[in-house]
């Protein structure tokens, strides 16, 4: 079931309660006024009868009369009066008594001085009565047949607009309901023909800043993310296509060269040590792109911990030193730290490793004399970390663009390397809410500034 016909059903159905409880107040009010004001009316009759016979010397005959011919045509109140002793002083019509009276009734009333109840669809009400000192027990009954009538009619009415409100409560709900909903009808119209091949397509929304043009907007921005994200894979699966493909060139066209004649040891040597070379290219891009695969992880699953970063530098150093032991690096602490809480930060220690070892080799393979320093300063519950070396620098129009996967700027004549390392770092850095910096000048040096939240 759809919502908007949900809405419509339970938005009937709530006011169609309401409707009803408000219609059985109605119409109990309305009872319980018609018994209330028809005991009054017995009560007036019963004494004003009592008046003419006592009072007024009326003949009882003639009062008779008037009962019995009233009584063909009206709801006449028959009405009796006796004394305490249960003794009849006048009856309207004793052959027809519909209260039947009885000594404990009559007493009742004595007692009490007033009764009411029903006798089947007949009010009754017993009163007592004085009159020249003497009590008197006056009884009146009678069948409301107008104020049954008005009740029935109330009812029926009830029943009669209840109807028509529903219906016209469910018209007019599906109505409002289908106003209410049309714009995100046109949204989902909209969405169905959004696709991988059209992800520019956004959803369109309004001014009026309401919830459905926010769930719009939230939409046409998770539609920015997917299309940087498809346009991001696309650009990777393309660069790491080039990547993959040039050592994996170079390692088929080695081999079979080799096959094709005989060759001495010495040629066997140089082609193998070729694709080795080229193997090792190959294992050191998989390992970056595993990396680079961890460092897009969502945080929550990653394992931080309290590390040191001394260590880590020392560890990545020795990294660095035991594949390329000709270059030499160098780490510095610029002032004292009072204790391990303010060298360490919550980190992930293999991939701030990572970080690290890549800044390392970033600085010593683009320096002639295969050197980098790191200088670690303390402030105000901050690591800084600056990686320099004395290297060929970067130009001022390439430095917007290091970051970026897979870009290699000029330099890349200057050292091997698969543009993977600078984009890796960054994201490491940015998954331990740290952030990095750079400075250069061409033929100068670079610097890497690195700043962490200590503990």
């Amino acid at each position: 079931m759809k919502i908007r016909t949900r809405l419509t059903i339970l938005f009937t159905l709530v006011t169609a309660t309401i409707l009803l409880v408000f219609a059985a107040i109605i119409i109990y009010s309305a009872k319980e006024n018609r018994e209330r004001e028809f005991y009054a009316q017995l009560k007036k009759e019963a004494i004003t009868k009592a008046n003419l016979i006592l009072n007024a010397e009326i003949d009882s005959k003639t009062l008779q009369d008037i009962y019995r011919n009233n009584r063909a045509t009206l709801n006449e109140v028959e009405v009796a009066i006796y004394n305490p002793s249960f003794k009849l002083l006048y009856h309207d019509a004793v052959d027809i008594d519909v209260v039947k009276e009885t000594k404990p009734m009559i007493d009742e009333i004595a007692k009490k001085g007033e009764i009411q109840f029903y006798q089947k669809e007949w009010q009754v009400i017993g009163t007592t009565y004085q009159f020249e000192g003497k009590k008197y027990i006056i009884t009146a009954a009678a069948y409301d047949g107008f104020g049954y009538v008005k009740i029935y009619n109330l009812i029926e009415t009830c029943i009669v607009v209840f109807i028509i409100s529903i219906l016209v409560l469910f018209m007019a709900g599906r109505f409002f309901s289908k106003q209410a909903f049309e714009p995100i009808v046109n949204m989902t119209d909209k969405a169905k023909m959004i696709s991988a091949t059209n992800l520019d397509l956004r959803l369109d929304t309004n001014e009026s800043k309401d919830e459905i043009s926010e769930l719009a907007s939230t939409f046409n921005e998770m539609l920015n993310r997917l299309e940087n994200s498809f346009d991001s894979q696309k650009h990777f699966v393309s660069n790491i296509s080039h990547e993959l493909r040039t050592p994996l060139s170079a390692i088929i066209a080695e081999l079979e060269l080799s096959t094709h004649k005989e060759r001495n040891v010495d040629e066997y040597k140089t082609v193998i040590l070729n694709t080795l070379q080229d193997a090792k290219k190959l294992a050191k891009l998989s390992n970056s792109l595993l990396d680079l695969a961890k460092a897009n992880y969502d945080p929550s699953e990653i394992a931080f911990k309290q590390v040191r970063i001394d260590e880590v530098l020392l560890d990545a150093r020795q990294q660095v030193q035991k594949s390329n032991p000709n270059y030499n690096i160098a780490i510095h602490f610029e002032n004292d730290f009072e204790d391990d809480n303010q060298i360490s930060v919550n980190a992930n220690e293999y991939l701030l490793k990572v970080a690290f070892v890549n800044l390392f080799e970033n600085g010593c393979k683009f320096s002639d004399d295969k050197q980098s320093l790191v200088s670690i300063s303390f402030e105000k519950n901050k690591i800084k970390l600056n990686f320099s070396d004395n290297g060929i620098g970067i130009s001022t129009e390439e430095l917007e663009h290091i970051f970026t996967p897979f870009y290699r700027g000029s330099n890349k004549t200057h050292a091997d390397g698969n543009g993977i390392g600078l984009s890796l770092t960054k994201k490491i850095i940015q998954l331990h809410k740290g952030t990095i910096s750079v400075s250069s000048k061409k033929n100068e040096g670079t610097t890497f500034t690195v700043q962490f939240n200590s503990l």
